[in-house]
């Protein structure tokens, strides 16, 4: 593996646990796709780094179990927001 995308992968791994970050915030913070973020931190972290890929995938999953929630939570905000503009 080269080191540029060694040093990609650390980086990410520590955004994310520090931040509590989705897959698609840190993504959007390196200026990377997804696919990407995800094949870092699921495959390359694993090789590099284990206990590190654990702690982050402990992360991911919460970030996974709670995505339902902020889902619903937009399409509620996105719905009041048009209810605004119906009513002015």
């Amino acid at each position: 593996m080269k080191d540029y995308i060694e040093e990609r992968v650390l980086e990410l791994a520590q955004y994310i646990i520090d931040s509590k970050s989705t897959v698609r915030n840190a993504a959007k913070k390196f200026n990377i796709s997804k696919s990407t973020v995800h094949k870092d931190i699921t495959q390359r972290l694993t090789e590099i780094n284990p206990p590190l890929a654990n702690d982050v995938s402990k992360i991911l999953e919460e970030n996974k179990a709670q995505r339902h929630i902020r889902g619903g939570m937009a399409t509620k905000q996105k719905y009041l927001k048009l209810n605004k503009k119906v009513h002015i």
